[in-house]
């Protein structure tokens, strides 16, 4: 009957621990890939999570501390945005801010394709 009960209490306690450890690499896991998309003010190009400067630490450890109160990564972002503008987001919001942003681009793209074609018509026509 012990070995039942130390066979029982060792399992309760490996599970609780497993849990912990499970737990635990969920909000690392969760703090990497939101400090993924944040571009670090000190360091031109690099991500927050790339980043070992101390304003990158410091935004690392309030992510861990807003997860571990409860709030979601929307929140987090809307937090940091109101704190730090729009500039720390790698991938900005489409919104009437940043449409140009976003559709130039394309705009670019489709104009140099032109330019490109117009170019091999105008040689092929001279060819022929």
């Amino acid at each position: 009957m012990k070995k039942i009960f130390k066979l029982i209490t060792f399992s309760f306690l490996l599970l609780i621990l497993i849990n912990n450890s499970v737990l635990a690499d969920n909000k690392i896991s969760k703090v990497d890939s939101i400090s993924k998309n944040l571009r670090c003010l000190i360091c031109q190009g690099q991500s927050v999570y790339d980043s070992q400067s101390e304003f990158a630490i410091s935004v690392k450890d309030l992510i861990k501390k807003k997860i571990e109160d409860g709030n979601s990564d929307d929140d987090i972002y809307e937090y940091l945005k109101k704190k730090y503008g729009d500039w720390i987001m790698y991938e900005p919001e489409l919104d009437k801010k940043t449409l140009l942003l976003w559709i130039l681009p394309l705009i670019l793209f489709v104009f140099g394709g032109l330019l490109i074609f117009k170019k091999a018509f105008i040689n092929y026509n001279k060819n022929v």
